[in-house]
């Protein structure tokens, strides 16, 4: 595949920022042609930072961003956003109230006598019976098509998505989401896709850029950070995997859940944390206890709950007709015969 966007060594502060914090640190990332891009990680942690430096809304500290060969950010070099041909759908869409749905979609066209594009795409999107409606009659759903729509006409090498299923219902996300992917496929676009939904990062992007702090951890492909998460954040952020730090008495490793019956012939104090899903622990009232169960949450064919353990939250799946509430104390263990993941040597074990 031909390389669509390069991210070089990209360090980025406010200027009105009187911290010495950097916002970006080192970013580097390559993006394909027709390749989708997920960018995912906690509040604050540069993610659309990243999306308007890409647009021309911030300059670099330090860095390029180079588009198609052209650099087009750098400390000293910034072309205006209008000359990137580069494509923004905000978070609250930013229709013009006073024009209708054919007027907002052409708003950004040089050539307003070409009318073939844009009927094209309002048919794509399923929107081409409104066209002479105004946004406060569509739906959240039409409206955020309209946007979309509105973004691909100039028909841009790059479209940056900046959480644009936020401010929808379950339902309309869902469809949404299972319709983008071949919508950008077939306008031949390239996507980069701010969000804090990793399933729905999953669900939609070819590769997905994990961050927090301000730096990159993980750019991989949704089975490379199922199979090889560089560290337990990760595997946390993006799948909901429990977490738990391991200390060693008399040679032997324990946790807050107790002392770790593990199979593994390389396990050694080198070792700080090991990382499993909700199914890898029981959960049951008992006399001898070591947390509480601090929520309860229902599923199609099973339940969640949330425990405490000193300052430690677990998730544990058990059945739907569990009888145990929010509020029990209760006594939680590793099953046996459960895949682990370990860290910082990123093995595999197996409990006993």
């Amino acid at each position: 595949m031909n390389k669509q966007l390069e991210i070089i060594d990209l360090d980025h502060k406010y200027r009105s920022s009187n911290s010495n914090n950097l916002t970006l640190k080192s970013i580097n990332i390559s993006i394909n042609q027709g390749e989708i891009l997920g960018l995912v990680g906690p509040s604050g942690c540069g993610k659309t930072t990243l999306l308007r430096l890409i647009a021309g809304f911030e300059i670099p500290l330090n860095g390029n961003i180079i588009n198609l060969g052209k650099n087009i950010s750098s400390s000293t070099l910034v072309l205006p956003p209008e000359r990137r041909g580069i494509g923004m759908v905000f978070q609250d869409y930013a229709l013009f109230p006073h024009l209708n749905v054919w007027d907002n979609v052409c708003f950004g066209l040089k050539n307003r006598s070409d009318i073939n594009r844009p009927s094209w795409l309002l048919d794509l999107l399923g929107l081409g019976g409104f066209k002479k409606r105004y946004p406060h009659q569509l739906s959240g759903g039409q409206r955020q098509r309209l946007a979309l729509a509105r973004a691909l006409v100039p028909n841009p090498s790059i479209i940056l998505l900046d959480e644009p299923f936020n401010s929808l219902d379950q339902k309309v996300r869902i469809k949404l989401r299972n319709e983008l992917p071949q919508i950008l496929k077939t306008c031949n676009t390239t996507a980069i896709m701010v969000t804090h939904d990793s399933q729905e990062a999953l669900a939609i992007c070819d590769r997905i850029a994990v961050m927090r702090y301000g730096e990159l951890v993980q750019c991989s492909s949704s089975l490379e950070l199922i199979n090889e998460p560089v560290n337990s954040f990760v595997g946390e952020f993006i799948f909901q995997k429990n977490v738990l730090e391991i200390n060693y008495v008399n040679d032997k490793p324990t946790s807050l859940i107790g002392d770790l019956k593990i199979k593994e012939d390389n396990f050694n104090q080198e070792i700080e944390e090991i990382m499993f899903d909700n199914n890898a622990l029981s959960l049951e009232i008992s006399d001898k206890n070591n947390s509480s169960v601090v929520a309860k949450e229902y599923f199609d064919n099973n339940v969640v709950y949330t425990v405490k353990i000193e300052d430690k939250f677990l998730r544990i799946n058990d059945d739907i007709y569990s009888k145990i509430n929010v509020g029990m104390k209760s006594m939680v263990k590793l099953k046996s015969n459960q895949k682990l993941k370990i860290f910082p040597c990123r093995m595999n074990a197996t409990t006993l």
